[in-house]
């Protein structure tokens, strides 16, 4: 696989995470106070890796989270982690 197809592939699980964390209210407000971003930088900013990163960083955080997110997305909580450090890495 091509780089660029990875990178793609991380930013695409990111962001189903990121939809995942944002459908309920408290998580979402969690997120927000946990990272401390805003609903604009997640508007403006959401396929920034940084700001991926931090989503995948705060699931990590809370594995009931983490193991519901990779559940309801259809990945395991490894491939979130991995994604995780790929974004940290970039």
């Amino acid at each position: 696989m091509r780089a660029t197809e990875t990178n793609g592939d991380v930013t695409a699980l990111a962001l189903a995470a990121l939809g995942w964390t944002v459908s309920d209210g408290s998580r979402a407000q969690r997120l927000l106070d946990v990272t401390g971003l805003t609903p604009a930088d997640l508007r403006a900013r959401a396929a920034d890796p940084a700001v991926l990163g931090a989503v995948l960083g705060f699931l990590e955080a809370h594995e009931p989270d983490l193991v519901a997110c990779a559940e309801a997305i259809g990945v395991t909580p490894a491939a979130l982690v991995a994604a995780h450090a790929r974004l940290e890495s970039a």
